[in-house]
């Protein structure tokens, strides 16, 4: 259920600076909702498997909080992220 590394580096390589920018903000939420997508069809195939879903949802309050700050710190940065992931509306 984790992310493999050919998936980390891909999405790295995708919203970071370069291809160590793992730390950033706008590559922490990538990977975390990559995890979240793997985890909810992973919850829709399996749906007694109640832990997994609590680490589901903990990991969606996670993103939220990441996103919230991105959303104080940088207004543009958190635009071209949610829709280049898709997020909101």
């Amino acid at each position: 259920m984790s992310l493999n590394k050919q998936e980390i580096t891909s999405v790295v390589a995708r919203f970071g600076k370069s291809e160590k920018d793992t730390g950033a903000t706008e590559v922490q939420i990538a990977l975390l909702t990559e995890r979240i997508n793997q985890l909810t069809e992973h919850c829709k195939t399996f749906k007694k498997d109640k832990s997994s879903q609590r680490g589901l949802l903990m990991l969606v309050g996670q993103r939220r909080r990441m996103i919230k700050y991105l959303q104080r710190k940088d207004l543009d940065t958190y635009r071209s992220l949610i829709q280049q992931l898709g997020l909101r509306k």
